[in-house]
């Protein structure tokens, strides 16, 4: 069956979550936004393309930055209203320059800065 971007569950805004996860060690990179548009340009080139909510524009992922996310699968969920982007990532995924975005845990009720910039 052939896949259609405008089946999935986008809300009121047309955009559904993506989270981006290194396809060789699970890493969870980060978390943005893809409307059809961007989920249609991201199957179609390969290059991970997602919606800027605050430049109302798409991002290609690298495009700027170097920090290319290759796209090696995109999964959708059960609900299909939240897709799962297993990328190849060169370099940080961060726009702190870090590998992912998640790099503060809480732990005994602290942050916890647990990942620092690449070098």
């Amino acid at each position: 069956m052939r896949f259609d971007p405008t089946a999935l569950r986008y809300d009121s805004q047309g955009l559904i979550p993506v989270i981006a996860q290194d396809a060789g060690n699970g890493d969870v990179l980060m978390l943005a936004w893809m409307n059809a548009e961007a989920v249609a340009r991201t199957l179609e080139t390969g290059r991970v393309t997602y919606w800027s909510r605050s430049r109302q524009a798409f991002w290609v992922k690298g495009e700027t930055s170097g920090h290319v996310q290759r796209l090696v699968e995109l999964r959708l969920d059960c609900d299909r209203d939240c897709l799962l982007a297993l990328v190849e990532q060169e370099g940080p995924a961060c726009h702190t320059n870090r590998r992912s975005c998640f790099y503060t845990a809480l732990r005994g009720g602290e942050e916890v800065e647990i990942l620092q910039p690449m070098a």
